[in-house]
């Protein structure tokens, strides 16, 4: 009997656990989505050094700079696409 209730306590607060999870994971890809990709910009590379003017390379450099810093810096998906646009918008 015992064991039973402690089977089902697991269950409840592993349940309790993966909700939590994903209610953290979504509220934190909503505040990257109501970020600007200029503040993604400001908070993720001018953070640790000073950034090369976006006339310095093309579109395809700034991709490739992008995937870089992307692993590099810790970036999701989404945060790594808005800054590479903001780059390549403004070269």
């Amino acid at each position: 009997m015992k064991m039973k209730l402690k089977n089902i306590l697991f269950l409840i607060i592993s349940g309790i656990f993966t909700v939590l999870v994903i209610n953290s994971c979504a509220s934190q890809k909503a505040a990257v989505l109501e970020k600007s990709s200029a503040q993604l910009w400001g908070e993720n590379c001018v953070r640790c050094h000073s950034t090369p003017s976006p006339a310095s390379f093309n579109d395809v450099d700034w991709e490739t700079v992008t995937m870089h810093m992307q692993i590099r810096a810790n970036l999701t998906a989404a945060e790594a696409t808005k800054i590479k646009e903001f780059m390549q918008s403004a070269n």
